[in-house]
């Protein structure tokens, strides 16, 4: 059994598709770990967010996570909207591309591929965060765990769709149940226990300082909607009736996301748990509750496990979205190619790689990544909306009006907190998005104009005009030495043509006149031309001596025959040099020049 066959399992034929798609059960747990892992920093962050303004301030948590609440039910209502206008998926970049225009839809799909990678490293770091803060022992290790979870997370979905989904089936399940029990018995313990009076504090920020402090707050706890747009982007994966199922997983997912966060946002507030620097929020909240039981150990092992496997949606939507992309011609063709398990391997495979980039650059600091995650989501969630209000314009069908005025204050809010986020993290490192995306928009342009170029060249309309035929074939065979593989090559060039020249490249004089002397006898009337070369290059000469012959036969082509033996076992190949595979680069840039290979097999 080969590597490749033992990491990733047996090739599925494409008839059988339909068998890998994914029942709303187990879509739940393949598209919401992001959404729902969000539960486990987003209250942190708001929590850090106001700390800046002073401890009088933390009473302000509540009404602003209520505020993202609200938020997180304007949007899953919007894209519940959208899958059922786009069944075929692409979320984001269709809509925007086909009501908007190009632009907005590169705008949209560039800013969705950045925040999937941002959705890796940020769901890595916080899960390998949430282990470091059970086990502090791990700390140093922090680099080494994200990246041994990128290919982890990498490899499972290298394996397909159905596995993938099998296998992050109950960690899932258990983060949910985890969380329930959470606040379910933190609730109970609250209300038994004696109330404080409120606080007050003697000084209180001034009014602008405080609206400062909570609109940074606001945007930090944004984070919770990341990953709300999954489904959306990934409808086909579903078993049919592909809208129904999608819809109804986004809104298990929307409820369960609100309750959640809400549910998290109020205990942290009311049992008065504050950031602290080795330990995260929800683990203060578990030990708080749980004191360190079983219990205890169970969130924090189902936390880490669901932000680790969060990376799984962006590994499930981002290889989608790029095949898509690149079926219209603005990504490289092979990311739209699917592997052997039915998976877009090469996006699988370009995700990984920058993820793993980033966790080295920033040394897997949740906190330092955080700030970038949310301009992009929300930047596709704005065009998003505003594509669906200029699709109910244009079509006006059944229940137009109403969803135009859902999607359009979807729009509109959306709009209005990437607004706050883009200013509020400006200066912590979301210019690096907003620098980011434009350039690959930029990128992609260029990649679209490329094979825009290249179909245009390759066209077959230049077959009908053109009038020009190769007037002359003229066939070269470089020689290295009197052996069976050149005579091979040899009878291979007499075959394409009657003008064929056997050429040394002339670097010790004993063999070369070894040569000439051998020559005759298994020639069959090819003549030998011996070229100097007094720098010692085999090359140089070579080339030098196929552009003389070109300038001879202007019209006409010349074929380089090229003598190879092949090894019997692999490493035989570190034994000999590569001067053939050297000569065939070099004439890949010749027009009117074509190299071909002529293979001896060794047999042991």
């Amino acid at each position: 059994m080969s590597l490749k066959r033992f990491l990733i399992g047996s090739p599925i034929e494409t008839i059988k598709e339909k068998y890998e798609r994914l029942t709303r059960t187990v879509g739940l747990a393949v598209f919401s770990s992001d959404s729902l892992s969000s539960v486990a920093y987003a209250t942190e962050e708001i929590l850090l967010a106001l700390l800046l303004g002073g401890a009088a301030l933390i009473h302000y948590a509540m009404p602003i996570a209520i505020g993202i609440t609200v938020l997180i039910a304007i949007v899953a209502i919007s894209y519940f909207q959208t899958i059922h206008e786009y069944p075929s998926g692409g979320g984001a970049y269709i809509v925007a591309k086909e009501n908007l225009g190009t632009y907005p839809g590169l705008v949209a799909g560039a800013a969705l591929l950045i925040d999937y990678v941002l959705t890796v490293t940020v769901s890595i770091s916080a899960g390998v965060a949430a282990i470091t803060s059970a086990f502090p022992v791990l700390r140093n290790r922090t680099v080494t765990l994200c990246l041994v979870a990128i290919l982890f997370v990498m490899l499972v979905n290298l394996r397909g769709v159905r596995e993938s989904g099998k296998a992050f089936l109950l960690p899932v399940y258990f983060f949910i149940g985890s969380l329930l029990l959470l606040i379910v018995v933190g609730l109970a313990k609250y209300s038994m226990l004696p109330q404080p009076p409120f606080a007050v504090y003697k000084e209180s920020p001034a009014n602008m300082v405080i609206l400062l402090v909570a609109m940074r707050a606001f945007a930090s706890g944004c984070a919770a909607l990341t990953g709300i747009e999954a489904v959306a982007n990934g409808v086909r994966a579903f078993k049919e009736p592909e809208a129904r199922n999608a819809g109804i997983t986004l809104g298990w997912m929307a409820v369960i996301l609100a309750t959640f966060f809400i549910g998290i946002t109020f205990l942290a507030d009311h049992y008065h748990i504050l950031p602290a620097e080795n330990e995260t929020v929800l683990s203060q909240l578990a030990r708080t509750i749980f004191s360190k039981g079983i219990f205890y150990y169970c969130v924090q092992f189902s936390t880490s496990l669901i932000l680790i496997l969060a990376a799984n949606t962006s590994f499930a939507d981002f290889p989608r979205l790029s095949s898509i992309m690149a079926a219209d011609r603005y990504l490289p063709r092979q990311l739209s190619n699917r592997g052997d398990k039915l998976v877009f391997s090469n996006g699988i495979l370009l995700l990984g790689f920058f993820s793993a980039l980033l966790i080295l650059l920033f040394g897997g600091d949740t906190h330092a990544l955080i700030p970038l995650y949310a301009v992009g989501v929300f930047t596709a969630f704005t065009l998003s909306q505003a594509g669906m209000v200029k699709h109910w314009i244009t079509y006006k069908g059944k229940g137009w009006r109403k969803g135009m005025l859902i999607n359009g204050i979807g729009a509109v809010t959306t709009a209005i907190v990437l607004i706050i986020i883009a200013a509020e993290k400006f200066t912590h490192g979301a210019w690096i998005v907003l620098i980011a995306i434009p350039c690959l928009v930029l990128l992609t342009r260029k990649i679209h104009e490329h094979y825009l170029s290249t179909a245009e060249q390759l066209s077959l309309k230049q077959c009908l005009t053109e009038t020009n035929k190769f007037t002359h074939h003229s066939v070269i065979v470089p020689v290295s030495d009197m052996q069976q593989a050149i005579i091979n090559a040899i009878k291979y060039a007499k075959a394409l043509s009657d003008d064929v020249t056997a050429v040394y490249v002339c670097i010790d004089p004993i063999k070369a006149e070894k040569i000439k002397a051998k020559w005759d006898p298994y020639c069959m009337g090819v003549p030998l031309h011996i070229l100097d070369s007094p720098y010692r290059s085999v090359t140089e000469p070579l080339i030098d001596y196929i552009d003389e012959v070109r300038k001879q036969y202007k019209d006409g082509v010349i074929t380089v025959v090229l003598p190879e033996f092949v090894p019997s076992k692999w490493w035989h190949h570190l034994l000999h040099n590569q001067t053939a595979l050297f000569i065939k680069g070099l004439l890949l840039f010749k027009k009117g020049v074509v190299s071909t290979s002529v293979p001896f097999h060794l047999k042991r």
